[in-house]
């Protein structure tokens, strides 16, 4: 609401100042403190005679010199607003009148114009007085009329709402006077209108009261104690009201201060002043402060401490040494500032220091609280433990304690103890830290099963072991710890035919296998059965393991004369043959055979008796006896032929048959018939060559078929072939040839075996057997009988021999599997 509106054209200021388009104006508002924010202050463009249609476009607003936008202006109507509170204490504080400058700045054309607002105060302020009690001594000597100055109230407001009076309670020997002190306005006297006397009333209280002259009156007041002293009647004062200063709590001993500064306008020992502490002070201790008794140099003594107390609020005592000693006290506030000089602390409040290895993640192992005692940044804490564990920190919402949590499953197995590094720092500069070790033993569950050493185990036995030995053994390891660790063997018999387990026994500690029979090659070639690991956990967990057993043949077996056979059992037989038999007639053919297989049952024949060997021949491979030559008469009539048959065992049995071959005088009916019988011989020759071409096809037939098979198995290229070649100079009988199979891997016996001197060579064949050429040496070399060649789905091949047999010459084997 504008009160007061006046322009004034200045035409020397036109003439200095060329860039205003017009002549500015000056306008005055009057407006009180305290008003709402959007209060209406006046029109300014009403005022200012500006158009209101064209406002928006000439940008109307206002500028003030200050940082604080008390005013602002609607540009669409020109009205001046409240922005912030106003309080005219604080913009003006004694000032009057209140004057807030600001400009009113419009364009097209460019104007400016000063708009002048004032404050007017409002009764916001009560009459203070410095403090609620205080004390005045006054000598006894003091004459009637003498004056005494108080500290007068404050009164923030101006005006008639400042303060105007001050009252003083009925007595009988002070009176009030004020006095005006330009700034410090009025000052209230106390007046002695009558002589103390001591001894009748060693002290005076009075109530000086101070009022203002708003409406309605606001009013405040103090205790006056009048101490009536015999002697010193001026006090020490000090030069100023209150003391302030600031020190960091890590601060030093006999650091400065400040220095309190104290005048008394006596004389001599009355003017003198003394200063000291006042040790009754609450929270104050007399070994923090040292205060200099004649200069008043306030220095730390010690032991400074934040978080024990922030400020300190003493009283320094400013006397005189007069006979009766007046003072003073002197305020002085000392500000403790924070550093960062304390670690945090962790406090374990709960903890389990045993956790089972299948406990879920989320287990909660620890309950801690952290403190850390000094403030701001530098009491703010965070906690960590090393990310490789499987351990994690939970804050609180507060971020006082933390709960430490399983992440991920343990395992014993892996790690069967955690040394966890809790560390605490906080975010002071620079930042303080401190650790927290904690140990978990991790507690074992049964959560291994056991597990074999090998998977299948595969075994190869001697036929013939002795019954209730001990053949071999299996292995299983458990990952457990303690009794859950504790292994036991048990033969499956659920699972397998009674006849393969009725003659096996293990031994339940140590996994020892042993038979409790012998076991013949010729009955039993191999057998297979399982072995049951169990655990001594609750619940036990077991596992399974096949266990392939290979019978080894042994040379247990002599050979058995097939033909001849006599009557009554024996092996002798009687060939006739007519005198006129050309070279190369056969005889007869001795034949035999050996339970056994492979070099140990591989028989070779020879002439052990002959009465004349110019005559007959044995053919040492297939038994069949020929004439060598014609028979002459000169020519015995009956021969005996005794005749060797033994296999090729490393200890070679042997078997005898005896055929006496008596030559008969050729007849014609003798000889028709002999005829007929040769050319049976020749077809029964003929048939047999057939035969053996026959066999000889569908044997090979089969061969390419277990070729195949065992190449479509085996995850070796498909260039190795599975064939057995036999040299020319391979002498013995047809080598036996047996397959296993046992699970995913196969087993085939075959034979001849190599050596000790024989090698395998590498190459693009790396399971051929080359014998070495030694017949400038000797004869014969030793060849394998039996070879066993083990294949697995890694495509390795082991090879396993036993028995030799000697043979001539350098021969090839090869075994792929």
């Amino acid at each position: 609401m504008a009160l007061e509106q006046y322009r004034s054209v200045s035409m020397n200021f036109l003439s200095c100042v060329t860039f205003w388009n017009r002549i500015s104006a000056q306008i005055r508002y009057s407006i009180q403190e305290e008003l709402k924010v959007g209060t209406a202050v006046g029109n300014v463009a009403k005022d200012l005679g500006l158009d209101l249609g064209r406002l928006t476009d000439r940008n109307l607003r206002v500028v003030s010199g200050t940082k604080q936008d008390l005013f602002k202006v609607n540009p669409r109507d020109g009205v001046l607003l409240v922005n912030q509170r106003i309080d005219r204490e604080e913009l003006c504080a004694k000032t009057a009148p209140c004057i807030t400058n600001l400009k009113a700045v419009v364009e097209n054309p460019l104007e400016m114009h000063q708009v002048i607002v004032e404050i007017l105060d409002v009764n916001d302020n009560v009459p203070r007085f410095p403090e609620e009690n205080c004390t005045l001594e006054v000598l006894e000597s003091a004459i009637v009329g003498s004056r005494f100055q108080m500290e007068g109230a404050q009164d923030l407001d101006v005006g008639l709402n400042s303060l105007q009076s001050y009252k003083l309670n009925h007595n009988q020997y002070f009176r009030l006077e004020i006095e005006e002190f330009g700034e410090e306005g009025k000052v209230p006297f106390l007046i002695l209108q009558r002589p103390l006397d001591r001894e009748h009333a060693a002290q005076h209280w009075l109530l000086l009261t101070a009022n203002d002259g708003g409406k309605p009156s606001t009013s405040g007041a103090i205790n006056i104690t009048v101490i009536v002293s015999d002697i010193n009647d001026n006090s020490p004062v000090c030069d100023k009201q209150k003391y302030t200063v600031t020190i960091k709590e890590n601060a030093n001993a006999g650091t400065f201060l400040l220095t309190v500064n104290a005048s008394d306008s006596d004389e001599g020992m009355n003017g003198e002043v003394e200063y000291s502490l006042r040790s009754k002070l609450r929270g104050f201790s007399s070994e923090t402060f040292d205060l200099n008794s004649r200069t008043g140099k306030l220095t730390v003594k010690g032991g400074l401490d934040y978080e024990e107390k922030q400020v300190y609020e003493i009283k320094v005592l400013a006397a005189d040494k007069g006979a009766v000693s007046l003072s003073t006290h002197c305020n002085v506030v000392i500000r403790v500032e924070d550093v960062n000089d304390n670690q945090p602390e962790i406090e374990i409040t709960s903890l389990s220091s045993r956790i089972p290895e299948d406990a879920p993640p989320g287990t909660v192992v620890a309950l801690m609280g952290v403190t850390d005692l000094d403030s701001g940044v530098n009491g703010q804490v965070v906690c960590s433990v090393p990310g490789h564990l499987p351990f994690d920190l939970k804050p609180s919402p507060d971020g006082q304690s933390y709960s430490l949590v399983t992440n991920d499953y343990l395992d014993k197995e892996t790690m069967h103890m955690y040394i966890i590094t809790i560390t605490a720092k906080d975010l002071g500069s620079p930042a303080l830290s401190s650790t927290m070790v904690i140990q978990v033993d991790v507690l074992d569950v049964n959560d291994n099963r056991p597990v074999f050493t090998e998977s299948p185990y595969t075994f190869y036995l001697p036929e013939n072991n002795k019954a209730g030995m001990s053949i071999f053994s299996v292995s299983a390891a458990d990952a457990d710890g303690g009794e859950h660790a504790a292994v036991t063997y048990s033969l499956n018999r659920k699972s397998q035919a009674p006849t393969v387990t009725s003659f096996l026994n293990i031994n339940e500690a140590d996994g020892t296998i042993s038979a409790l029979k012998s076991f013949d090659f010729e009955t039993l070639k191999k057998f297979q059965f399982q072995v049951v690991a169990s655990d001594s956990g609750t619940p036990s967990l077991s596992s399974n393991v096949t266990v392939n057993v290979f019978i080894l043949d042994q040379n247990d077996n002599a050979p058995v004369i097939l033909y001849p056979v006599s009557s009554n059992g024996s092996a002798e037989g009687v060939e006739e043959i007519p005198r006129n038999v050309n070279a190369g007639h056969l005889v007869t053919k001795v034949r035999a055979y050996d339970a056994d297989i492979g070099y140990n049952g591989w028989l070779l024949f020879s002439l052990q008796e002959v009465s004349d060997h110019s005559l007959f021949a044995l053919d040492r491979y297939t038994g069949r006896i020929r004439t060598l030559r014609s028979f002459t008469e000169t020519d015995e009539a009956e021969h005996k032929l005794l005749i060797l048959v033994k296999d090729n065992g490393n200890v070679s049995l042997s078997a005898t048959a005896t055929v006496l071959v008596k030559v008969v005088e050729p007849k014609e009916a003798f000889a028709a018939s002999d005829v007929k019988s040769a050319t049976k011989d020749d077809e029964d020759d003929n048939v047999t060559f057939y035969l053996m071409i026959t066999l000889g096809s569908v044997s090979t037939l089969f061969l390419i078929s277990i070729i195949v098979l065992i190449a479509m198995q085996c995850s070796k290229s498909t260039d190795y072939t599975s064939k057995y070649l036999q040299e020319p100079n391979y002498d013995g009988t047809l080598c036996h040839s047996i397959q296993y199979r046992s699970g995913e891997k196969r087993y085939m016996l075959v034979g001849p075996r190599m050596s000790i001197g024989s090698t395998i060579v590498p190459g693009s064949h790396a399971n051929t057997l080359m014998l070495p050429d030694r017949r400038h040496t000797s004869g014969e070399v030793n060849i394998p009988l039996v070879t066993w060649c083990q294949c697995g789905l890694g495509n390795s091949c082991v090879a396993h021999s036993a028995q030799a047999l000697p043979i001539s010459g350098s021969s090839r084997l090869e075994v792929v599997c």
